[in-house]
């Protein structure tokens, strides 16, 4: 996967700019702040709603109530990190994504002539889109947490998920043509998946965790930018006798 080796080292290049520090602060800080709020509110309740739902109470049939109520505490606190984790995917997305996009088309990327389109409607039906689905696999999931090892695997592999289908459109939307994104969907699937899944192990590292959704645009950009700049040979594009 040498793409994506190149994606993350460029990622962390890219690190050494301010301006790309204060993208990866801002959604952070307001996710961080929101749901911490939230969970001092409400952890309470969401314990003792999955405490009476299966598959806790099959374990409390058991006779192993001390296991359902770990376990109920443990999807308590990865439900809210999940949902600090959405909140900040979607303000980096709908706002930062943007910006990140801009300010690398026009430093690293100068030679990549945008040719798609530049809609933030359509990135944010997406973004919208990708959340919901992803709020259905987490909780369709949930009598699964009860199979040794899924309750750590399936968040990740649906986190890992959301990051793909959220930062790879919105990468590419306003560079590359209808058929440009097909090509490179279908040729590099398996690498944007494992990029998504590259930040999705990052997101479970404390605190880092909440810087992960902008990292992950700003790698998903890297890539995105790279693979258009591939299939086009390298080469310098030029529209309507303008060199781009």
């Amino acid at each position: 996967m040498a793409e994506v080796m190149l994606a993350l080292m460029r990622t962390l290049a890219s690190l050494r700019d301010g301006r790309v520090w204060r993208y990866l602060l801002l959604p952070a800080l307001f996710s961080l702040l929101l749901w911490i709020a939230l969970a001092f509110w409400g952890l309470g309740a969401l314990v003792d709603w999955l405490l009476g739902h299966p598959p806790m109470t099959i374990l409390i049939g058991w006779g192993v109530a001390w296991l359902a109520y770990i376990l109920a505490y443990l999807g308590g606190w990865m439900a809210i990190f999940a949902c600090a984790y959405l909140t900040a995917s979607l303000l980096t997305a709908l706002f930062v994504m943007p910006l990140l996009l801009k300010h690398l088309a026009t430093t690293e990327y100068r030679d990549v002539a945008p040719m798609g389109k530049d809609s933030f409607v359509a990135a944010a039906v997406n973004s919208i889109f990708a959340s919901i689905l992803f709020v259905a696999g987490w909780l369709l999931t949930l009598p699964l947490w009860i199979v040794p090892g899924l309750s750590l695997l399936l968040p990740m592999l649906l986190m890992a998920w959301l990051n793909r289908r959220t930062f790879a459109y919105d990468a590419l939307s306003m560079h590359a043509t209808e058929e440009e994104w097909r090509s490179i969907r279908r040729q590099g699937g398996m690498p944007l998946f494992m990029l998504g899944l590259v930040m999705a192990l990052l997101a479970h590292v404390p605190v880092l965790g909440l810087l992960v959704p902008t990292l992950a645009a700003l790698a998903f950009v890297h890539f995105g930018l790279e693979s258009l700049r591939r299939s086009r040979g390298g080469a310098v594009v030029t529209i309507a006798g303008e060199r781009l």
